[in-house]
């Protein structure tokens, strides 16, 4: 016992695997107690025993086992986890337990299995159970059988699913063992319950004895429907129904409902083995059928009929067969063979079913064409082989040559195609027998029954009965409508007898079968499914009863609901049932009307009709309206009413009054009555004959269009034209088409008959009157806006000077929508119309497709011509394939018969030479768009082979196939595809390729369609076999693929279907179909079906959005056209002319829609850089590869998701590149409006179009660099920099791009790299081109070499990389190059850098070959003999390049970047050595901007010295600031004259000659002050402000101080510079356009002009004061109000931080605030506030408190304070939503002190806040105290470090140590690099001699000590460039300091840039970090751009500038650049001596 209680401590699960038998007993039984008792299925105990319960059923002894068993049944009936032990535990069942000998264990086995089977899990036990009837013990396969016959009976044939048991029958029959052939049959006899008759073909081969045992076992069995008894775990409510009717006792009532759920009805085809015959067909067969006796052809066919009696047989290619049997029926002679050929054909399509549906249509003419034969058994023989061939395929399929046959000659072929529709028609449901299908059939039979012989007619009726029958009346009544009555009652009586196979109960209930079979079906067939108002209609049960009883003939209003399903457009007019008596109103004779007539008339007007004398007509005549108009609608004799008005004069009424009247009756008696078609032929002739009249013409066209609405448009129309077009006159001819094109514009297109048209209208077209040619043109035009561009196909023959007119006129039409109906909707209720809109689209498609006239090539494909393209030899073959093609296109449109050509191309498709594949490829394509939506009937048979050669390794040959399925699936839809095996067989094949591309096209179909057919679930299987493919791409594509399969099939399928794979497999496939369920997308809404249905768009004009949908025919029609009969649209209707331009993209549903109006990218906080942190820390993949693997594509994909619009990012990953083509022109067009969207998504903007660059599409590349060169412009107007990620993902791609073979992409791309200098340091650049030297494509290594050498020129020697040493011996390698243009690149390029620096060059190259060196040396002469060339063009490059610069930030409103790169262009075209010609007339024209008017003594050296100057200083600012506006309209072009005139006259303002400044000021203020020229300065407002402000600095610096000069003169020019300022700034327009920068400075001019005591001195000054004092106020009120707020606060916080300025100064700027303040209220909605709150943030960064407080005077704190207050006055609380732009609210003081002025009411007194205030500033402090000094030490020197904060760290740096002047900063300094040290200190020197204002000079010397290094260029430069200006007189060098300024101004840039410390204190400007002056903005752009533009880019000349940019440089060669200035200033010696 001692071994006991060692066990007896173990835990439960421990005991359970025990060596002891005992313990383990004990185990189960502790763990069967535990799992009764958990409550909790989810408890995690369960886990735990998952590994043991097989162990639990598989116990070694047998009492333990028993116990086991029973813990293991409560384990699975009670935990969550147990499915997970189903394969193991019930194969541990069938093996250990069904052979024990006791009963109980055999019952509680199978206990467990059932249990299995209730907990979802009952495929693997069913497995599991058929693996164990393989078993050798016949006991384990008993208590299988039995287990397997007890599920059955309990869950029933849903669950446990019959086919593989079925499968395994027969075998247990034939067991040795008694007991299993016993169980076996009690199995057979419960699935006869459930399935009945299937069951007996499979089992048609046992042993006869059992299967009379069994006959009569079934015969027992209870012909009630089994129930399931015994439910799954989700299948709970209908246990709970089950036992409520158990318990109301047994299942009498609502038994019904439930039989649908419990049986499903099983086809006997489906359990049955297929059998392959093909390979059993005699040896010699095919000579037999050929043999000339007719038993041996009699012998072959009785060996294929044995073979075709198998019932279901294996799929195969069929087609020799098929052609033999066929020909056997058309051709023998002999009729029994013929019957017997007929009987096989049916064997073969019985046995085949679906899969015989591709041979179809080649035998259902023949079959139909046999029908002639009268022998009774060939007659039946041929029916039952047509019957079964129709359950094969679809009537839309087989219609064509149905109707083909309808219209023989022969009685007995007609009454058989009848006979044989009707028949068809009984397998159809309304939705598969739709409109479009009734129509031609009905018109046929219509034919038939008015057939001479009788069996005709007979025929005739029965399919029209079974019509009415399947679609109801209200579907067919319409084509009936001129059947008299006789014969529509005998059409009703046969539709009475009809049984349908679809079961439909007696009589019309066909729509009354609750409203569902129909109305389910309403939406979809009529393409309608838009108008709510259908579908309501259709799903009210009680309206549609009504229907066919409404003939009461009240008025039609109350039939509203029963009309609206659909009467509309038809025929029927919506008064159903009146309209379906009267439109066949018999003719009257004219006494009947004559007495109608008196009934209802006064007698005096009917005697009066014929009077003599007019007067009397006509009272006649107002009577007779009088009475017409109170006639009520059911009393109105209209036939007898007319008639009347015909009678004599009748039309020919000489008196046109009488006559208007009498056409005015007309309209109102067809607007009132019931009108017939027979009244309106009695009136129709006679209104045709006045519509040319002058007088009655309108009277006419009147009545002519209520008589439309009446009887319908489209006959009205026909009568109308062939009338008019009967007689002679062509007033009559062209007015009637005049009328014709105004009714199809308010009736729609519904329904007319463009055949009858086109011929009159090619009458009217060669008319010799001109009016009728024009309008039969303008009707054209608007048959045109419904029909689209195959109208035009019927004109081509026409003259070409009249097709150019159609043209013309089509032209206009381009991009109309068709105007919504208005007329013919009003009788027929809402819904109504909405039919007529589907008729409507049918008809429009149809017909146009009908009418192009197609040729029948059956003829021309010869079985020489089959044999050619079968030929051995390959040229032979693609001789056959060539001829095939001109076959095709001569015919351009044709029939579906092609003979024998599909079998032919079929065997083409897997040809060994792959180019004939291809040819083959292409013959299909052309196939398709030839033949059009006919092609359908050859989608099996050859469709389905193109997508084989999907699975082709060549990918050219895929792509290929790709687009032939593609070609195909747009003219059948994609039912065709999906229906049947094919697709899934096809995706069996285990070829990579072929599952990849073919999963890829289904993704991309799928979504599109509404609904799709079952056949799509067989495809499931293969789709999770690719999903573990073993190739990556395949199983991509199958995941791609899930969301779209679930969204058709539904996630409960898709999961069911996991059920036979591996364990493992299927725990990871269900994980994946978890995701796509989330990422399932809806299936498009019927809505837009509706618009799509037919005619891509020529929806129903109703609602219009639809009519854009088919916008781009090729790709978006098609997809969203699941339905093969919308293919029609596809090749023809374009009427949808994407009117909305190109957001409307193919629209699935309307939703979507909407949906496209809203941003197309996302902004992300910080998405950006969490994508560049990601791809650092190797996350994602490095955007590098040289061709995109599928993993970038996706990657990229999955980065867009969340910043990209959904429908955009469609676009731009479909398949298809004219999708890409949108997206581009999408984002073109979004460009300009999403500029922050833009960049914040633009690193995979550039990724993606990175990815277009690998494209091989033209237009895609076009596109793309399109968009690139715009987007590059934006971003350089942004003043953005592209970042290192963005770069090194994209250049390198680009530049791959320069080497393509065509010139103008090799253009753009230069172009395009020559923006990106302006975005990206040109010497980054350099690296980039530099390696795509190293290309093997020669086109680009030289496109490259040219690049470097433009940099060089336009960068000077520092842009080279690493070193310029290197960077030349690098390019000088390429010398030696094998190609000639690569070599002639890179000797230009070191050429150009020769030219540039000089003999130096050689030093740098090194060694080179003797043979290089020689070239180079050569080519060098040879340069130097055209010595102005390179110095001119490289000067006039620079300023380019910086004038550019400008360009865009509308300081020199040039146009737009194109102009500088449009030269740096000229001079890459050129190649570097572009001639002299060339760059003369560049420089000059610069010249006229640079020099003003100069009369160029200095010329010819002039520009290289002006240049390096103007370079050098400021090469890095890319973009200067102002730039309120994009570049004006009306200055795109550089030349333009009015801009340039006014760039230039601008720039005079400037001029340091008063006379020229005054003049031309005078010139601007006229300009301004006239109203329409004013418009003309839009644009240059910032430009002229600049220039004005500089010349009251000259004024006030230079000629104030100036004695000579006469002050009268100043005055002069003062009152001019305010007369046109004012002029200005009362243009509210133009005043807006001044920015803040601009406005700071200008207001800065202003007041210093006010309180400069010298003006007050001159005589006139109190005068100039005034008149400064009233522009204050005029540029206070009309600017831009946040801009001039903006400008007043950061002029304020200078003028408080300058301690130079005057406290006057400050003042004024506070009085101007205050009256901002006032204005406040009335503009507060026009102010961004975030803008201002942001500057008054930064103030109070720059002033806390507590320094405001040290201030002299409280007015400062008291503005700001005001400000604040009355701004939270007018805004309340929403004020706090506007510190957007506030990087860290929390921290700003601003946010604090808005929160307590919100908290403390308005009303409470100022001091109360100002003790907050004050308390929360000093709490603050104690924060700042408290940080640990390091943090915030730390904060400012990152600051330091960044480019962007530089400034304001210094700032700071220097506030902290003049407060803390004990703090240690050297531990800080310590660390860095000694450049850095010496930076920082050099920035606090600068800062601390500004604050101090230490640098201040007196105005006139211009020049500080401390600033001669630097400003000596400086001068120099100016002095050139001013000469001709100041008359020769001695000028101090302050003034050429004013003049550089003007001419950097001109430039676009400021001057402080060179000598900022002196500058600013000079005019009192301090520079401070957040100063947003256009001066102080260029410092600070500046010293970041110096930085990011590489440290010694630009030295040469400006080594002793470093201290003003904020970064210092080492020098790259100090020797030069101190050479450079010492020659500089020879020059400049030389320049004054030559002034003197």
């Amino acid at each position: 016992m001692g071994d006991d209680s060692e066990w007896m401590k173990l835990p439960i699960d421990q005991k359970c695997e025990h060596k002891l038998w005992k313990a383990r007993l004990n185990g189960y039984e502790e763990a069967l107690k535990l799992f009764q008792k958990i409550d909790d299925e989810k408890s995690p105990e369960w886990s735990k025993y998952l590994g043991l319960i097989k162990k639990f059923v598989t116990d070694s002894n047998a009492v333990a086992q028993l116990k086991g068993l029973e813990a293991a049944l409560a384990y699975v009936e009670n935990a969550h986890v147990a499915g997970k032990t189903t394969g193991e535990v019930a194969s541990g069942v069938v093996n250990k337990v069904f052979n024990q000998p006791k009963a109980r264990a055999k019952e509680l086995g199978l206990d467990i299995c059932l249990m299995y089977i209730e907990i979802e899990k009952g495929e693997a036990v069913q497995e599991e159970l058929l693996k164990g009837l393989d078993n050798k013990n016949p006991k384990i396969i008993v208590a299988c059988i039995e287990t397997l016959r007890k599920a059955l009976s309990e869950f029933g044939s849903k669950i446990i699913s019959l086919k593989p048991i079925i499968k395994v029958l027969p075998k247990l029959f034939e067991s040795r063992e008694k007991a299993v052939r016993d169980e076996a049959k009690l199995l057979a006899v419960e699935i006869y319950r459930w399935i009945r008759d299937a069951l007996r073909p499979p089992l048609q081969n046992i042993n006869s004895v059992q299967l009379k045992e069994l006959e009569e076992e079934w015969v027992k069995v209870s012909s009630a429907a089994p129930k399931q008894t015994r439910f799954l775990r989700s299948q709970q409510e209908l246990k709970a129904k089950f036992e409520q009717q158990q318990a109301v006792g047994g299942d009498a009532d609502g038994g019904g409902d439930d039989e649908e759920e419990a049986v499903p009805q099983v086809d006997a085809y489906e359990l049955l083995e297929a059998v392959e015959i093909l390979s059993k067909l005699p040896k010699d067969f095919y000579e037999k059928i050929e043999a000339k006796k007719w038993q041996e052809r009699k012998e072959a066919l009785e060996a294929v009929e044995l073979l075709v009696k198998n019932p279901k047989l294996e799929s195969g290619d069929y087609a020799d067969l098929v052609k033999v049997l066929k020909k056997v029926v058309g051709k023998d002679t002999n009729v029994m063979l013929v019957a017997l050929a007929a009987k096989c054909l049916a064997g073969l399509a019985s046995g085949l079913r679906k899969k015989f549906g591709q041979y179809a249509g080649h035998v259902v003419p023949t079959i139909l064409e046999k029908f002639k034969e009268k022998k009774p058994q060939v007659v039946q023989a041929l029916q039952e082989a047509i019957d079964a061939i129709f359950l094969t395929t679809t009537l839309q399929n087989i219609s064509e040559d149905v109707l083909a046959v309808m219209d023989n000659k022969n009685p007995t072929i007609k009454q058989q195609t009848s006979l044989f529709i009707a028949r068809s028609f009984r397998h159809c449901t309304p939705s598969t027998l739709p409109k479009s299908l009734l129509k031609p059939f009905c018109a046929a039979l219509l034919k038939h029954i008015n057939d001479s012989a009788p069996e005709v007619r007979d025929a005739g009726f029965e399919a029209l009965g079974t019509a009415l029958k399947v679609a109801g009346e209200k579907a067919v009544n319409p084509f009936l409508a001129d059947v008299d009555k006789l014969k529509l009652d005998r059409i009703k009586e046969c539709a009475e007898k009809v049984e349908l196979v679809y079961g439909k109960k007696t009589g019309g209930a066909a729509e009354k079968k609750e409203g569902k079979p129909v109305t389910g079906k309403t939406p979809a067939l009529s393409g309608t499914g838009g108008d709510k108002e259908t579908k309501d209609a259709a799903t009210k049960p009680g309206p549609l009863k009504k229907a066919p009883a409404v003939k009461s003939g009240g008025p039609p209003k109350k039939g509203k609901p029963a009309v609206a399903a659909g009467m509309g457009g038809a025929g029927a007019k919506g008064k159903k049932g009146p309209e379906t008596k009267e439109i066949f109103e018999s003719e009257l004779s004219i006494e009947v009307c004559e007495e109608k007539a008196a009934a209802v008339l006064p007698a005096s007007c009917i005697q009066q009709l014929d009077s003599g004398n007019w007067k009397e007509r006509l009272a006649c005549m107002e009577e007779f309206q009088k009475a017409v108009e109170l006639m009520e609608r059911s009393e109105m004799p209209c036939q007898a009413l007319v008639r009347m008005l015909a009678k004599k004069p009748g039309w020919k009424e000489t008196n046109f009054q009488v006559m208007q009247m009498k056409l005015h009756i007309v309209a109102l008696i067809a607007q009132k009555g019931n009108f017939s078609k027979t009244s309106a032929q009695v009136v129709l002739d006679g209104l045709v004959d006045k519509v040319g009249d002058v007088k009655c013409g309108s009277n006419a066209k009147e009545a002519m269009t209520a008589i439309a609405e009446a009887c319908q448009l489209p006959w009205t129309a026909e009568q109308v034209v062939a009338m008019a077009f009967s007689q002679k006159n062509p007033k009559n001819q062209s007015e009637t088409l005049n009328w014709l094109s105004n009714a199809i514009k308010e009736f729609g297109f519904s329904g007319l008959n463009v055949k009858a048209f086109i011929s009159n209208v090619k009458t009217a077209l060669a008319a010799t009157n001109p009016a009728v040619r024009t309008s039969a043109i303008t009707l054209l035009g608007v048959m045109y806006l419904y029909v689209g561009p195959p109208l035009r196909m019927f004109f081509e023959d026409e003259k070409p000077a009249l097709l150019s007119q159609i043209d013309a006129e089509f032209e206009k039409m381009q991009g109309q929508t068709a105007p919504a109906p208005t007329r013919g909707i009003s009788r027929h209720s809402a819904g109504g119309g909405d039919d007529g809109e589907e008729e409507e689209q049918e008809d429009v498609g149809n017909d146009v497709v009908d009418l192009l006239p197609r040729t029948d090539i059956g003829d021309k494909i010869t079985a020489e011509l089959v044999s050619k393209i079968g030929d051995k030899n390959w040229k032979i073959r693609k001789e056959g394939l060539d001829e095939v093609t001109s076959i095709i296109n001569d015919a351009k449109f044709i029939q579906p018969n092609i003979g024998e050509l599909p079998a032919a191309l079929k065997s083409r498709l897997n040809d060994s030479n792959k180019i004939l594949v291809q040819q083959t490829l292409s013959i299909l394509q052309q196939l398709a768009t030839a033949m059009g939506p006919n092609i359908k009937q050859h989608v099996k048979n050859l469709g389905i082979p193109v997508i084989t050669v999907l699975g082709d390794s060549k990918n050219n040959v895929r792509a290929a196939a790709l687009a032939t399925v593609n070609a195909w699936a747009e003219q059948t839809g994609m039912k065709e595809w999906l229906e049947g095996e094919d697709l899934s067989e096809e995706l069996k094949k285990e070829n990579p390729f072929l599952r990849q591309e073919l999963l890829g096209w289904l993704a991309e179909k799928l979504p599109t369609l509404r609904s799709v057919p079952s056949d799509l679930l067989l495809c499931v299987p293969h789709l999770y076999s690719c999903l573990e493919d073993r190739n990556g791409d395949v199983r991509k594509k199958a995941q791609d693929a899930l969301p779209f399969f679930m969204m058709h099939l539904g996630f409960e399928k898709m999961a069911k279907a996991t059920g036979k794979l591996k364990p493992t497999s299927k725990d990871q496939v269900l994980a994946m179909l978890e995701k796509a369920k989330a990422n399932m997308p809806a299936k498009p809404a019927p809505p837009a079906k509706a618009s799509s249905r037919v005619v891509g768009g020529a929806a129903p004009a109703k609602f219009q959005p639809a009519s854009a949908v088919a916008e781009d025919l090729g790709s978006n029609t098609m997809e969203s056209k699941p339905d093969p009969k919308k293919a029609k649209a596809g090749g023809t209707s374009s009427k949808a002319k994407g009117v909305q331009g190109k957001k409307v993209l193919s629209k699935p549903n309307l939703k979507e829609d909407d949906d496209k109006s809203g941003p197309i990218f996302i902004i992300v906080p910080n998405g950006k850089e969490q994508r560049m942190k990601d791809e650092k820390g190797l996350k994602v993949l490095k955007w590098n590869f040289t061709t995109p693997r599928d993993e970038y594509i996706e990657q990229l994909k999955t980065q867009m998701s969340s910043c990209v619009a959904k429908w955009l990012q469609d676009e731009m990953f479909h398949a298809d590149f004219q999708h890409h083509n949108k997206a581009l022109a999408v984002m073109i067009e979004h460009l300009e409006s999403e500029k922050d969207g833009v960049i914040s998504c633009l690193d995979l903007i550039l990724k993606w179009l990175t990815l277009r660059f690998f494209d091989t599409n033209t237009s895609v590349l076009m596109k793309a660099l399109e968009y690139l060169k715009l987007l590059f412009n934006l971003l350089s107007q942004e003043e953005y920099h592209l970042t290192e990620n963005e770069a090194s993902s994209f250049i390198p791609y680009l530049i791959l791009k320069v080497g393509e073979p065509k010139d103008v992409i090799r253009k753009d791309v230069r172009a395009i790299l020559n923006r990106m200098c302006l975005i990206y340091p040109a010497s980054k650049m350099f690296t980039f081109i530099m390696e795509g030297t190293k290309s093997k494509n020669s086109k680009q290594r030289a496109e490259c070499l040219e690049e470097l050498g433009c940099l060089v020129e336009s960068y000077g020697m520092n842009v080279c990389q690493p070193t310029p040493g290197k960077a030349l011996k690098e390019m000088a390698t390429h010398i030696g190059d094998r190609d000639n243009t690569v070599r002639n690149a890179a000797l230009n390029t070191i050429v150009t850098v020769y030219n540039v620096h000089g003999d130096q060059v050689f030093k740098l190259i090194g060694n080179l070959s003797e043979k290089d060196m020689s070239m180079l040396e050569e080519r060098i002469k040879r340069s130097a003999k055209r010595p102005s060339a390179a110095p001119v063009r490289q000067t006039e490059e620079k300023p380019q390049r910086t004038q550019n610069i400008n360009a865009n930030a509308s300081m020199l409103r040039k146009g737009p970047a194109e102009d500088m790169s449009s030269k740096l262009n000229q001079n890459r075209n050129m190649g570097s050595h572009s001639e002299t010609t060339h760059a003369v007339p560049r420089e000059f024209q610069l010249d006229l901007d640079e020099i003003e008017n100069d009369n160029g003594t200095v010329r010819c050296e002039m520009p290289a010295l002006v240049q390096h100057k103007l370079d050098d200083i400021f090469e890095p600012v890319l973009i200067p600031e102002p730039k309120i506006r994009a570049v004006s309209p009306h200055f795109d072009d550089m030349h333009s004259n009015t801009a340039s005139t006014i760039n230039f006259v601008i720039s005079q303002v400037a001029s340091g000659d008063i006379n020229t400044s005054i003049q031309a000021l005078a010139q601007i203020d006229e300009v301004l002050r006239q109203e329409d020229k004013a418009e003309a300065m839009s644009g240059h407002i910032d430009q002229f402000l600049i220039a004005t402000f500089m010349q009251l600095r000259l004024i006030y610096n230079t000629h104030m101080a100036d004695e000579k000069l006469d002050k009268d003169e100043i005055v002069k020019l003062y009152s001019c510079i305010i007369g046109s300022m004012i002029s200005l700034f009362q243009i509210e327009s133009l005043a807006r356009e001044a920015s803040t920068g601009v406005l700071k400075d200008l207001m800065h001019g202003l007041i210093t002009l006010m309180l400069d005591s010298r003006v007050e001195d001159l005589e006139e000054g109190e005068q100039v004061i005034r008149s400064v004092n009233l522009l204050v106020v005029k540029v206070l009120e009309k600017s831009d109000q946040t801009n001039i707020l903006s400008a007043l606060l950061v002029l304020l916080q200078d003028s408080l931080l300058a301690t130079a300025s005057s406290p006057k100064f400050s003042e004024l700027v506070m009085k101007c605030l205050w009256r901002m303040v006032r204005l406040l209220p009335e503009t507060i909605n026009s102010i961004n506030l975030d803008r201002i709150l942001l500057d008054i943030h930064i103030f109070m960064k720059v002033f806390p408190k507590e320094k405001l407080k040290q201030c002299k005077s409280e007015f400062p704190i008291r503005t700001l304070k005001t400000l604040l207050h009355t701004l939270c006055k007018l805004k309340g609380p929403k004020i706090l939503d506007h510190l957007t732009m506030i990087d860290n609210k929390n921290e700003s003081e601003l946010e604090a002190h808005l929160c307590r002025v919100m908290k403390h009411s308005m009303d409470q007194t100022g001091s109360k806040a100002d003790k907050d205030t004050e308390k929360g500033a000093s709490r603050i402090e104690e924060k700042a105290s408290k940080a640990k000094v390091n943090d915030i030490l730390a904060e400012i020197f990152k600051k330091i470090g960044s480019k962007e904060n530089t400034k304001e760290g210094l700032a700071e740096l220097y506030e902290y140590k003049k407060k803390y002047s004990d703090a240690d900063i050297e531990p800080f300094l310590k660390n860095s690099s000694q450049f850095f040290q010496s930076y920082v200190e050099r920035g606090l020197r600068l800062i601390e001699t500004e604050r101090e204002g230490k640098g201040r000079i007196a105005a006139s010397t211009g020049i500080s000590p401390q600033m001669e290094g630097t400003c000596v260029p400086a001068s120099t430069h100016t002095v050139s460039s001013s000469i001709g200006n100041t008359n020769g007189e001695e000028v101090g060098p302050s003034v050429y300091l004013e003049r550089l300024k003007i001419l950097r101004q001109r430039c676009g840039l400021d001057n402080a840039k060179e000598d900022r410390p002196p500058l600013t204190s000079l005019l009192s400007k301090p520079a401070v970090p957040t100063v947003a002056s256009s001066t102080d903005m260029l410092h600070s752009k500046l010293s970041q751009l110096r930085e990011s533009r590489e440290q010694y880019q630009h030295l040469d000349l400006d080594s002793n500038q470093t201290h003003s940019s904020g970064i210092g440089t080492t020098l790259a060669s100090p020797s030069s650049a101190a050479a450079n200035i010492d020659d500089l200033k020879k020059r400049l010696e030389r320049i004054k001596s030559s002034r003197k």
